[in-house]
């Protein structure tokens, strides 16, 4: 059995050191689960690129998303990253907890926006009449549906990643639901 080393900046490509110092920059540290990704030469920037791209999506929903999708996958590595990321974006902790236990009282659009993502995930694609009717019913649109995909597709990459290998995390740890 392979055992799995979180790579530092020695250890990667040219490109993959590039990204690190970029990295370096804008968190302040790189995340082991990015440092990871740096064991293939271009895996890392083909993640960063598809988890920034353009998206409709402002940055409260999209933490809405990863925090959902990584709660029902049980990857600690992404509930711990998400949930101080979505406290920089603005949730309380007591909001980043309705959001993981995919019930969200303090706003009933973002609670649409839980319920659709919760269906995708548990249902591996298939969504109930009432789950896209509240979802459109809020104010969201076709191109919000095909973002809200495109974001729950990105945090399962990190899931998955995280359930085969177990990175060390390197960010608080969530209180637990």
């Amino acid at each position: 059995m392979e055992n799995f080393i979180v790579p530092t900046r020695e250890n990667v490509s040219e490109n993959n050191q590039v990204l690190f110092d970029n990295l370096q920059k804008m968190v302040g540290f790189v995340p082991n689960m990015y440092a990871f990704f740096a064991h293939s030469s271009s895996a890392l920037g083909d993640y960063l690129t598809l988890q920034n791209r353009k998206n409709s999506l402002n940055n409260k929903e999209k933490e809405v998303i990863n925090l959902v999708v990584s709660q029902l996958n049980d990857c600690n590595y992404c509930k711990a990253a998400h949930t101080a990321i979505g406290k920089m974006v603005g949730f309380t902790e007591e909001q980043t907890l309705e959001i993981r236990r995919a019930t969200i009282s303090f706003n009933s659009k973002l609670n649409a926006l839980v319920n659709l993502t919760k269906e995708i995930v548990e249902h591996k694609g298939e969504t109930s009449q009432e789950a896209k009717e509240n979802f459109f019913n809020e104010g969201y649109t076709t191109e919000n549906l095909i973002d809200v995909v495109m974001t729950v597709g990105d945090k399962i990459i990190t899931n998955y990643l995280f359930a085969i290998v177990k990175v060390p995390i390197d960010f608080p740890e969530p209180q637990a639901i």
